[in-house]
């Protein structure tokens, strides 16, 4: 990883001020409060890993708060932050839920208010995630956020050993085969996230393994043009307003899935070197569109590039 900001480079009396200012270049604006008397201490390093940014960080003690103001200050609410504790221990808090992460535990942010607190030395790893990765999968953040998800899970050690290696090695990565790698390290903090909620006391577990049929009975049937709520609501066994309630339950509008992951399939294919071959007509078809232009007109209000234009720019980039 490279080093962005250390502390070692300032006099003692702009330490804490230069943190403060690369905190919020790199990661979001935050209100920092030191935790002590002793003279601050900082670094940080980054990796850029294909849509993935990962910093870490080692500090001294120091609270952490994310609030309205500080919110309205950044542009990142299409991503949320998975932070990995190296050592040291973090106390975290969002959505009336607090806990407390210990070396090699994990933890989900999203960008609504946020406290968090660090003992002396802590390290950890801060890991920038596409927000539709995870809430296509899990639903919304609301069931996981600040929730520990700790080491003793399997899954949790295997994502704190992926991405330890994934940042030793990065930089010798293709950028397309990083990005391979950064979304098989996106699938491991989900499959780790649904381990723990595995362990939760379910509200509704009935209502929720139907809208995970019916995500899953999307994802296989993406190609079928006649796709739709009514359709669905058959597939699964429930009634189109039942149906309608769940997903709505589950903060997601079931019309506007079947779209948005149709365009998100659309998107990921184009991009893709395998699916080269593909004029845009036949592509399109394969995720259920019925017309080349309609499917240009919704990917471009969408992605605000044509497709043409996005499949050009992803594959050159790659190359």
């Amino acid at each position: 990883m490279r080093t962005l900001f250390s502390t070692a480079d300032e006099k003692p009396k702009n330490r804490f001020r230069r943190w403060r200012e690369t905190i919020f270049e790199r990661i979001v604006p935050v209100e920092l409060t030191p935790l002590g008397d002793g003279v601050f201490k900082g670094v940080m390093e980054a990796a850029d890993v294909g849509p993935l940014l990962i910093t870490r960080v080692t500090q001294s003690a120091v609270n952490t708060a994310a609030t309205s103001d500080t919110i309205r200050r950044h542009g990142k609410h299409d991503t949320l932050n998975v932070a990995i504790t190296l050592s040291g221990e973090v106390f975290s808090a969002q959505d009336d839920r607090t806990s407390i992460q210990r070396a090699g535990d994990m933890v989900v942010l999203d960008r609504r208010p946020t406290t968090m607190a660090s003992d002396a030395d802590t390290r950890t790893l801060f890991i920038e995630v596409p927000r539709e990765c995870l809430e296509r999968v899990l639903g919304s953040t609301r069931r996981y956020t600040a929730l520990t998800i700790g080491t003793e899970q399997p899954g949790t050690s295997l994502v704190t050993t992926f991405f330890n290696e994934l940042v030793c090695t990065h930089e010798h990565l293709t950028p397309n085969m990083a990005t391979r790698m950064a979304y098989i390290g996106i699938d491991l903090i989900v499959a780790s996230i649904a381990e723990r909620l595995a362990h939760e006391v379910p509200k509704n577990l009935q209502g929720t393994l139907i809208v995970q049929r019916a995500a899953a009975y999307i994802e296989a049937n993406l190609g079928d043009a006649d796709l739709d709520p009514a359709q669905l609501a058959a597939a699964v066994g429930v009634s189109l307003r039942y149906l309608q309630e769940l997903f709505h339950e589950h903060e997601r509008n079931i019309a506007d899935w079947i779209w948005r992951r149709r365009l998100e399939v659309a998107a990921q294919r184009l991009a893709d070197p395998g699916f080269a071959h593909l004029d845009i007509g036949p592509l399109a078809y394969g995720c259920g569109f019925k017309s080349q232009s309609h499917f240009s007109r919704r990917f471009k209000n969408h992605y605000g590039l044509s497709p043409s234009e996005h499949r050009w720019r992803a594959l050159t980039l790659a190359t």
